[in-house]
């Protein structure tokens, strides 16, 4: 009989503050074998991957039960036998590859560190070691890069190096921890790509952490599902992701962003705002009820565009904002942005020209570096165009000064990627939800806790939590709480620059689902800027694919996703995980004799 390569058996882990991050849990993980644990934050994924390798020792948290790995058990093991565990048997790649590689060393001197330590390998072979295992994982130029700081990697490189790293000293255990969070699909895809290669080629074991589903069945042989550090059902991937039995699980792939196959129903029939049996913030109702947006008073609807012939938004019978012939809300014609100059210039946006209308959502897609950023910021005006119009109402806001722009700043507003960076963690949620009113010349200290407790509790989130900080809430709350900074100034368009990137898919179906909401209730005209096609799809009218600084392709959604004309937009589609196994495997395969072709 084959000894398992991990062996868990009843593990309880209790922090210092009392939280029961795992409550009971127990699996085994054959050689050779790959296992996802899936779940959302805080269900206790990380702290199961942490004491594998036994990384809670030392921080006062609580642990029972046992942990084998390799034939080591964790919990008894000394200090050396720990470390001969972490990278010789055992290695794990982290979620944020740049806060795991030091920034003032070259990534193959970090790696040949690695070796060097579980080795007693020479300099020179731990530097030859590390070139070849970024060969490996597909590094160009591995040599000559070798030599390259982690600040000179893109996101996906960054990633391969750690990957890289891992390998070093050839484990049989790979622990990768959201190894493809926040990356592009085509990213993600080369990096599942190469995880489910280096199985086949050095037959380890891979134990994956994931919150997202599709991920999930790219990679693994079995599927174990978390909720509050327990397990809530397990088995084969294909069982698994086709026919759940649990309603935990059934809801979880419920909110996961969908491209439906050719001949599935049109985009426009898009589904409900919120995902059943999951709910909101604090305990309320999700954006679907009604009760997660109830408001003391909701502005009015927002008219389309001045002038006689302005562009307004109907509903379509399935509720979904639709846009009608006339003219825009914003256009923006043979839009140019450059950075630097000389020999250092940078076209960032080259001849864009797109549009947007009132009650509509626009979806901007594209890999990292496409510009979508750089447009999002230049549509809002926070940066200046080098050169093209920018039409807004009829009037022209391209050249305006600041001083000009003021009337418009209330009405172009902004949601940010990252709510941690975006909110002042010194400063309590109401006050930054206050900004743009304080901005605005408000001074009447009634009246702003007024509005900013009505803007709180339209995006579902407690309006008595104005005093608390940003640490204080989740993830997907901190972005409810962009969400109410945008929303109070009572905008006509949003700019959304990669709102649920980094958010679980039931966290990421709430916030989709709360725009969507919130674009029904007034008229908003929304511009959603984002890597996943499929999130893109789900809240979408129309869609424009960027690459290099330029609009490849645009068009409604069905024409877009239904119909591609471009090859990058289709190699974009061909990216986006699938949630049936054997689909996905036919997409490895066909990616796999593209690349050899």
């Amino acid at each position: 009989m084959t000894t398992a390569l991990v062996e868990v058996a009843d593990l309880a882990v209790e922090f210092s503050d009392g939280t029961r991050a795992v409550d009971g849990l127990s699996f085994t993980l054959p050689p050779g074998r790959a296992l996802a644990l899936v779940g959302e934050s805080g269900s206790g994924k990380s702290t199961v991957a942490g004491a594998l390798l036994g990384l809670h020792r030392g921080t006062g948290a609580r642990i029972s039960g046992s942990v084998r790995v390799g034939g080591t058990d964790v919990g008894a093991a000394s200090p050396a036998l720990l470390r001969e565990l972490r990278g010789g048997v055992a290695a794990m790649v982290f979620q944020d590859p740049l806060s795991s590689l030091d920034p003032y060393y070259a990534i193959g001197d970090q790696i040949a560190e690695v070796y060097r330590v579980h080795s007693r390998a020479s300099r020179r072979a731990a530097r030859a070691r590390a070139v070849e295992v970024l060969e490996r994982v597909g590094i160009p130029d591995a040599p000559r890069r070798a030599r390259s700081r982690p600040h000179e990697f893109s996101g996906g490189m960054r990633q391969r190096a750690l990957i890289a790293m891992a390998l070093a000293c050839e484990p049989r255990l790979l622990i990768a921890d959201e190894p493809t969070t926040a990356l592009d699909v085509t990213v993600q895809a080369q990096i599942l790509d190469l995880l489910y290669g280096l199985r086949e080629e050095t037959g380890m074991g891979l134990l994956l952490v994931t919150h997202d589903v599709g991920v999930a069945a790219e990679s693994v042989d079995e599927v174990l599902v978390m909720k509050e550090g327990r397990e809530v059902e397990r088995g084969p991937v294909g069982e698994v992701l086709t026919s759940p039995r649990r309603l935990y699980t059934k809801t979880l792939l419920a909110a996961v962003p969908r491209i439906p196959d050719a001949g599935a129903e049109p985009s426009s029939a898009r589904g409900p705002a919120g995902v059943p049996g999951l709910s909101g913030p604090a305990g309320r109702p999700g954006p679907a009820g009604p009760a997660g947006l109830s408001g003391p008073s909701r502005p009015p609807a927002v008219p389309g565009p001045r002038g006689g012939g302005g562009a307004s938004a109907r509903q379509d019978p399935g509720g979904t904002a639709r846009e009608d012939s006339g003219e825009a809300l914003l256009e923006v014609s043979g839009l140019r942005r450059e950075f630097g100059g000389g020999r250092n210039r940078v076209v960032a946006l080259d001849d864009i020209g797109l549009a947007v209308h009132a009650g509509t959502t626009l979806g901007v897609v594209g890999e990292s570096g496409s510009g979508k950023t750089t447009l999002g910021r230049i549509l809002v005006r926070l940066l200046d165009p080098t050169s093209g119009r920018i039409r807004y109402r009829g009037e022209e806001i391209g050249t305006l000064s600041e001083k000009a722009l003021r009337p418009y700043r209330r009405e172009l507003q902004m949601v940010f990627q990252d709510p941690v960076a975006s909110l002042n963690p010194r400063r309590s949620i109401g006050d930054s939800v206050a900004d743009p009113l304080r901005a605005a010349g408000v001074r009447d200290e009634r009246l702003v806790r007024r509005r900013v407790g009505e803007s709180l509790e339209r995006v579902g989130l407690d309006p008595d939590r104005y005093a608390a900080y940003p640490h204080e809430f989740s993830g997907g709350q901190r972005q409810r709480v962009g969400i109410a900074r945008a929303l109070i100034a009572e905008p006509r368009l949003i700019v959304c620059d990669e709102p649920v990137s980094a958010l679980d898919v039931t966290t990421q179906a709430q916030v989709t689902g709360l725009l969507r909401e919130l674009q029904r209730d007034l008229g908003l005209a929304l511009v959603f800027i984002a890597h996943d096609l499929a999130v893109v799809r789900q809240i979408s009218d129309r869609v424009a694919v960027m690459r290099h600084g330029r609009v490849v392709e645009q068009g409604t959604v069905d024409e877009v996703y239904g119909a591609p004309r471009d090859p990058y937009t289709r190699q974009l589609l061909a990216a986006v995980p699938a949630l049936d196994p054997g689909l996905a495997d036919a997409r490895r395969s066909a990616r796999k004799e593209l690349a050899a072709a």
